[in-house]
């Protein structure tokens, strides 16, 4: 390949928020997160024009799917109602293996891991026993993530227990630090780790949270950004456009001010305002349904209202071949 033209594969590359070399050390004809639309995929590089180019692809949470079937049967129903990926949950008892091969009979990539045990089993808790069984379960999620294709772990950093124990700057002290721990596995591993901000006190001003990235300071570190989550404490707009380029997945959800839940487009996300801030940052990536699941029928609708709210993927994930 020409310097030229891997120039720029490197900037869409990192447009996606796709280390370079995770996509070119990964196993050959695996349909891992390597998000590449066909449109993209035919076009000259070196011309390629990134203005008002929405590559924005649906997933949803693995405990969503609540219908009989095999791991494979699953995922090809995801497929066939027209998800373009889904995220697992590590550690977990879904055998790395079987979630791959699930995959790539499916033609269904694997977007991401949630780290399961991080609300309970905190990096910010009092107990260093604790922490460290808090790292040994992110490194289980990480290390996951790469057997099945994924390229993030999405982590619940702390929670702010309005205690003496578990303040505030105790939270920020002590995940930062057992973040730091794991950064020479994620660039080994080349799996990003990607914080999340829920109903756990922590960082909710859009500056503060992102302070709390960059106090991190790692290309390995991104935001997993929850629309619903932040209707709450401000517009999701004014976050989005404020943390910027730090979020690189998305999840999808609708509440009310009052942080009640509703279906996705009958709360209070302003969507259009979502969206215009989502292009102003030039997000592409992945976007993730985290609402109550249930049978095929059920996330039929989910898929609707996001697209709705969202507007369809332009394409298919590809696995891109450097």
């Amino acid at each position: 390949m020409d310097k030229q033209k891997l120039v720029h594969r490197r900037q869409l590359l990192a447009l996606l928020g796709i280390p370079l070399a995770s996509v070119a050390s990964s196993t050959p004809g695996s349909l891992a997160c390597r998000i590449f639309s066909q449109e993209a995929e035919n076009k000259n590089f070196d011309t390629l024009d990134f203005e008002g180019c929405e590559h924005w692809y649906k997933s949803l949470k693995w405990n969503m799917v609540r219908f009989e079937g095999s791991l494979l049967q699953k995922f090809e129903s995801l497929k066939e109602i027209g998800f373009d990926g889904v995220e697992l949950d590590s550690p977990g008892d879904i055998p790395a293996h079987d979630a791959l091969h699930a995959s790539r009979q499916s033609g269904l990539p694997i977007e991401g891991i949630v780290n399961s045990t991080h609300w309970n089993i905190r990096h910010s808790d009092p107990d260093s026993s604790v922490r460290q069984v808090a790292r040994r379960n992110m490194i289980t999620a990480m290390r996951f993530a790469r057997d099945v294709g994924a390229n993030s772990v999405l982590l619940v950093p702390g929670k702010v227990t309005d205690t003496e124990n578990e303040n505030h700057d105790q939270v920020w002290r002590r995940s930062v630090d057992d973040i730091h721990t794991l950064l020479p596995l994620a660039e080994e591993l080349e799996i990003q780790i990607l914080i999340e901000n829920v109903g756990n006190g922590f960082c909710e001003s859009p500056e503060m949270f992102a302070s709390y990235i960059d106090a991190i300071d790692s290309p390995w570190v991104g935001i997993h950004f929850d629309i619903g989550n932040h209707i709450r404490f401000g517009p999701p707009a004014d976050w989005i456009r404020k943390l910027n380029r730090r979020i690189k997945k998305l999840d999808v959800k609708d509440r009310t001010r009052d942080n009640l839940r509703t279906l996705i487009g009958d709360g209070h996300a302003d969507w259009s305002a979502v969206r215009a801030a989502l292009r102003e940052i030039k997000y592409q990536g992945w976007a993730a349904a985290e609402v109550p699941g249930g049978d095929q029928t059920r996330l039929q609708e989910v898929l609707r209202r996001m697209n709705a709210v969202l507007g369809k993927s332009d394409g298919n994930p590809l696995f891109l071949d450097l």
